[in-house]
């Protein structure tokens, strides 16, 4: 007997995933956060997970996106043969109108920051559209969804090697993570696809992702074969880096390895390796004609006791109005920072502009002298909000631009993650200054932005330059005046620990 699934219901019940998805994580990684926290040592891992923590409450609470950046939608179905699609639109047009109503939702407008003409113009299509659909026709009837939003940071750190068949797909894993840096926002899953073709390989990958956390169970049980006991060895030596949470150095770089293997040619070994962030966002639902899903919301109550504030006491207090360089001079990499005053905005697009003009010999709109820019793309704010969630993006991405505005006489950038060699030498140079804030708290960091205003290069939307008006907006010095790098010193001291004292990573 035919099943009709509705269109009406299909779009309904992915936006309502999507939006779902944007504020409340997945209960098993919100437990096996909370679990990595109670286990963390190293005190800058330790304070980044409470603000990964409760931000996460907060936003459940709040309704509000976890992340400023909403993802690119990928949606993986499973279709009934016995099923039937109404209506005369494609599965693809379907899904996109979903989306497009989840990302203009007017309660929680979602970011958008999916680009048509990628390789030209790089043109916001303004509602997050096309997704990216992958169907497969399975017996049955009724109709499988997994729906994820990933972020571009986590994304781009996505790793991909055609191996030799004797290979050591281990020697691999651990030789790309130092390699991957903190964009992608640790601690987080790592998905992994072994065999089939180069394609497969990488959607095997990312599909593992869509899988629960449960490390903790597979450890206490062993593995039963040799994927689970693959599993077990790279989530053991990966911890074992001491990479931590933020790149930071910690026991929890990551709290799960899925993997998904397939089929694959004699002569051939592809292995994909895709990781999700602290932003991890998916949900799974199925249709059987009855009418749309809306999921369940998580109990308040299941997260943990965790209620991060600044510290008022310890932190060095920073006047952005009066900001000298010979203060900047003084800060040491690991010092925790509350910066207080005016901060530009500006991420990609605006960097590309502000080359532009300066190659043609044009006046910016903005005097970078004296100032510190903030590495982020804002999510529109909502009712009586200054600013929408506001995490810092990846920095490494504006690197090729640090040398250009340091001599702007900027005197310090704020971003996420680490920053290349090319920066951290510039910084050195120049005796600037790199701040990281903590990404996947985007909401919390919100809250210290009490004022905002648009100032240059308004046509980029939310990768307008911003005059943020920020009251102890929390950072950790990163790279200082002399060039010490806290993501290269810091996993280095803590690898040296976990092997020395024999530190357990958290399952």
């Amino acid at each position: 007997m035919t099943t009709l699934i509705r269109d009406t219901d299909l779009i309904e019940s992915v936006a309502d995933a999507l939006q779902f998805i944007s504020y409340y994580h997945p209960m098993d990684y919100i437990r096996a956060l909370g679990m990595a926290y109670e286990a963390e040592k190293s005190p800058a891992a330790k304070d980044a997970i409470a603000q990964i923590l409760t931000n996460s409450r907060m936003c459940a609470e709040g309704h509000r996106p976890i992340c400023q950046d909403t993802g690119i939608v990928t949606v993986f179905v499973k279709w009934g043969q016995d099923c039937r699609l109404s209506g005369d639109r494609s599965l693809q047009e379907v899904v996109d109108e979903g989306v497009r109503r989840a990302y203009l939702h007017p309660e929680n407008r979602l970011r958008a920051s999916i680009l048509a003409d990628p390789a030209f113009t790089r043109r916001n299509t303004k509602d997050n559209t096309p997704s990216v659909l992958h169907v497969e026709m399975v017996p049955g009837n009724t109709v499988s969804i997994d729906v994820a939003a990933k972020g571009g940071g986590s994304e781009n750190k996505s790793k991909f090697k055609m191996m030799n068949p004797s290979d050591s797909i281990v020697d691999w894993v651990l030789e790309m993570l130092p390699q991957m840096g903190a964009g992608w926002c640790p601690p987080g899953m790592l998905g992994i696809g072994i065999g089939g073709t180069a394609e497969k390989a990488m959607l095997l990958a990312k599909e593992s992702l869509m899988g629960a956390i449960d490390m903790g169970q597979l450890k206490a049980r062993g593995p039963k074969n040799d994927v689970e006991a693959l599993r077990i060895e790279l989530f053991d030596k990966v911890n074992a880096l001491g990479i931590g949470a933020q790149g930071l150095g910690g026991l929890s770089t990551i709290l799960d390895v899925k993997i998904m293997d397939w089929p694959t040619h004699a002569a051939s070994k592809p292995v994909a390796m895709i990781p999700n962030c602290a932003a991890t966002r998916h949900a799974h639902f199925t249709l059987d004609g009855s009418g749309p899903v809306y999921l369940e919301a998580p109990k308040l109550d299941e997260w943990p006791k965790v209620d991060w504030k600044p510290d008022l006491q310890a932190a060095r207090h920073v006047d952005l109005n009066t900001l000298t360089a010979e203060e900047v001079k003084s800060w040491k990499h690991g010092d925790r920072l509350l910066l207080n005053g005016k901060m530009l905005t500006g991420r990609d697009a605006a960097h590309k502009r502000i080359k532009d003009m300066l190659d043609r010999g044009e006046e910016l709109p903005v005097e970078f002298k004296g100032r510190v820019i903030y590495y982020v793309g804002p999510v529109d704010p909502v009712g009586e909000e200054v600013v929408g969630p506001a995490g810092p993006t990846t920095a490494t991405r504006m690197d090729k631009f640090t040398r250009m505005m340091l001599d702007q006489g900027l005197l310090a950038m704020v971003g996420k993650a680490e920053r290349g060699p090319a920066a951290t030498d510039a910084i050195r140079e120049y005796r600037s200054a790199y701040l990281m804030a903590v990404g996947g708290a985007a909401y919390l960091v919100a809250r210290a932005i009490k004022g905002s205003k648009v100032v240059g290069f308004e046509d980029l939307g939310m990768e307008a330059i911003y005059e943020f008006d920020v009251e102890n907006f929390p950072v950790t010095v990163a790279v200082d005046a002399e060039g010490q790098n806290v993501h290269t010193l810091a996993p280095l001291v803590w690898r040296e620990k976990i092997a020395k004292e024999g530190l357990l990573t958290p399952a």
